[in-house]
């Protein structure tokens, strides 16, 4: 029997987090490459994750970050050392956000632009976990978490919100997605079955491209 103590819940729920972004980035990465790919989709995965992108750091930035310095100034500044990488995934955000997207075009700068953001994100999260996790399970308790998370969460852009909870569902756990669920708001829970259906027809509609070749061939 493991003797370990389980996993506070600021881990968790940022663990998740990360996996939603990897495959998130990973996804538009791949299918700005594929002439299929519908743009009404791309276009809907590509702004949820500039918004979605820019607020988490502004958050790791602006709250997060000065709270874990307060508590263990070490810490802190390797957090805050990171944040060059911060600013070079605004410049990239702005790039992408700024990539058109239409039927029957060139999407190259799109592609790109994707691809560069992709690379960044998975890069500055491989950089920031050994920092950031023995930090929050050091020094945010699961309520001082849970408070940091609703106000996060209040705060949220709309933008693509249903993409959320269809990758949230993709990748995690059940024992993440309690942890995740139990900040929702409350008047927000029963909208999830729609908010999930909404996603899966968008996410299936952008991986379904190479099954659909293989169809027609």
């Amino acid at each position: 029997m493991s003797t370990n103590p389980p996993e506070s819940a600021a881990i968790v729920e940022t663990r998740l987090l990360h996996k939603m972004h990897r495959a998130a980035t990973s996804l538009l990465a791949d299918a700005t490459q594929r002439d299929t790919a519908p743009s009404t989709a791309l276009a809907e995965l590509r702004d949820f994750l500039v918004a979605a992108l820019r607020h988490h750091h502004e958050s790791e930035d602006h709250v997060l970050w000065p709270r874990l310095t307060a508590a263990d100034p070490a810490a802190g500044a390797g957090l805050i050392e990171l944040g060059a990488e911060h600013a070079a995934l605004d410049a990239a955000l702005d790039a992408l956000a700024a990539a058109p997207i239409r039927d029957d075009e060139d999407r190259a700068e799109l592609a790109s632009a994707a691809v560069t953001v992709r690379d960044l994100v998975h890069r500055h999260l491989e950089h920031e976990e050994p920092v950031l996790f023995p930090a929050l399970a050091a020094h945010m308790s699961d309520q001082a978490w849970s408070e940091f998370s609703r106000a996060v969460i209040a705060s949220a852009p709309p933008v693509g919100a249903h993409l959320n909870i269809g990758f949230f569902e993709q990748v995690g756990t059940p024992a993440e997605l309690a942890v995740v669920t139990a900040n929702l708001p409350q008047t927000a829970l029963p909208l999830v079955p729609a908010m999930r259906e909404q996603a899966l027809a968008t996410l299936s509609s952008l991986r379904a491209i190479d099954h659909v070749r293989t169809v027609k061939a």
